[in-house]
C-alpha cells in the first residue's frame, strides 16, 4: 500500500454551527444593551434602577436581564469596566506643566473633567457601597491610584510632608469636587477656579522646593 494511503489525516475540529454563532452574537448584543441601559439610567439621575427599568430601556425581556446578570455584582463589574475604559485616555494623557507646581495645579483641571464625567456613577455606587464587596474594593483601588498619581508629581520632600500631601489629596478628591458642585451649588468653572487657588496656596505654604 502506498505510504500516502497509509497516512491518516488528523481529525479537524468541527466548524461552528451558524445557529450557535447567531445565538452567541444575540446574547452578547443583549448583554451590551443591558449594561448601556444601566449606564444611561444612572447618568439620567437614577442611582438604583430597577430590573424592570433596565429591561424597558434595553428593550429586552426581564428574564433576559436576570439571565445575564444573576447578581448586581456582575453588573457593577461591567459598568466599572466600561467607565474605566472610557476614562483611561483622559487619565494617561501626558502633563503639560513645565514645573511640578504647574502639574499639580493641572491635576485640578484634569480631575474636574473626569469627575464631571463619572459623577452620576460615583453617586450611584455610593448608594450600594455598603452591600457590594466589589464596589468597596473598586473605591479603594481608585483612591489609591489617585494618591499615587499625585505623589508621582511631587518632589520627595513634599510628598513626605504629611500635612501638605494629605491636604492636596483632599482638595483633589471627588468628595471635594462633589461638595462644591452639589452641596454648595457652584458651577464647573467656579468650582475649578476655587480648587486651583486652594491648591496654589497649599503649595506656597508647604515645604520650599525648586521647580
Amino acid at each position: 500500500m502506498p505510504a500516502a494511503s497509509r497516512s491518516r489525516t488528523a481529525p479537524q475540529p468541527e466548524a461552528p454551527q451558524p445557529e450557535a454563532d447567531g445565538r452567541r452574537r444575540r446574547s452578547q448584543t443583549s448583554r451590551a444593551r443591558i449594561v448601556q441601559a444601566m449606564l444611561e439610567l444612572v447618568h439620567a439621575g437614577n442611582p438604583a434602577p430597577s430590573a424592570e427599568a433596565v429591561a424597558a430601556r434595553a428593550q429586552v425581556g426581564l428574564r433576559t436581564v436576570f439571565r445575564h446578570f444573576a447578581d448586581m455584582e456582575s453588573l457593577y463589574r461591567e459598568m466599572s469596566a466600561r467607565i474605566e475604559a472610557e476614562l483611561t485616555a483622559m487619565i494617561e494623557k501626558p502633563f503639560e506643566g513645565a514645573t511640578w507646581q504647574d502639574r499639580v495645579v493641572e491635576l485640578v483641571r484634569r480631575r474636574a473633567a473626569v469627575y464631571e464625567r463619572i459623577a452620576p456613577f460615583r453617586r450611584a455606587s455610593e448608594v450600594h457601597l455598603h452591600q457590594s464587596p466589589f464596589l468597596q474594593a473598586d473605591h479603594a483601588r481608585m483612591a489609591d491610584g489617585a494618591r499615587r498619581i499625585l505623589r508621582d508629581q511631587l518632589p520627595a520632600a513634599v510628598a513626605r510632608d504629611v500635612g501638605t500631601f494629605e491636604t492636596l489629596d483632599l482638595l483633589l478628591s471627588f468628595e471635594a469636587w462633589n461638595r462644591l458642585r452639589t452641596d454648595q451649588g457652584l458651577n464647573e468653572r467656579r468650582a475649578r477656579a476655587l480648587l486651583e487657588a486652594a491648591v496654589r496656596r497649599c503649595l506656597d505654604e508647604g515645604p520650599a522646593q525648586d521647580g
